[in-house]
């Protein structure tokens, strides 16, 4: 990281950073170019790991993907805050990210349930909404194993 300074290296505050965003963007190999694309999410995270949880169709370019290549990179970012100093004329922006890697499992029906209620509690942080399960056979559930992350703040 260029500027150490803007560095956050507490891994309890790292989670928090994650908690507060929406969107996580998935980047995959695929071939001459990435593939990226940005997708809801669930949490998972202990004093060992951290998991991040997705859902998607059965089919798509991203599963195609997915199921050659199950290495990804994930960027996440949240509370931004444009700051314009017109008198010196300087912009800039505020703001919290958190970039890592870890490698993608595609989950078991018996695992679904679970990681799709995390996906829900990301976004109903008082409640646990309901989803309809009939949905759960069409749709693929998987998540990314941390294996690497840092986080910096502006």
């Amino acid at each position: 990281m260029r500027k150490a300074n803007r560095e956050v290296k507490d891994r309890n505050e790292i989670i928090e950073i994650m908690k507060r965003c929406d969107v996580c963007r998935l980047v995959f190999n695929n071939g001459d170019y990435p593939y990226i694309v940005p997708l809801n999410f669930g949490l998972d995270a202990d004093e060992e790991k951290v998991i991040i949880y997705f859902h998607s169709a059965l089919e798509g370019t991203k599963v195609d993907i997915m199921k050659r290549e199950m290495k990804a990179t994930f960027e996440m970012d949240c509370n931004h805050e444009l700051q314009y100093y017109e008198d010196r004329g300087y912009c800039t922006m505020a703001y919290e990210s958190v970039i890592g890697r870890g490698k993608i499992r595609i989950l078991s029906e018996d695992e679904k349930m679970e990681a799709l209620k995390k996906l829900m509690a990301q976004y109903h942080k008082d409640k646990e909404a309901y989803f309809n399960p009939a949905a759960i056979p069409r749709t693929l559930v998987y998540c990314l194993e941390v294996e690497e992350m840092t986080a910096k703040r502006k």
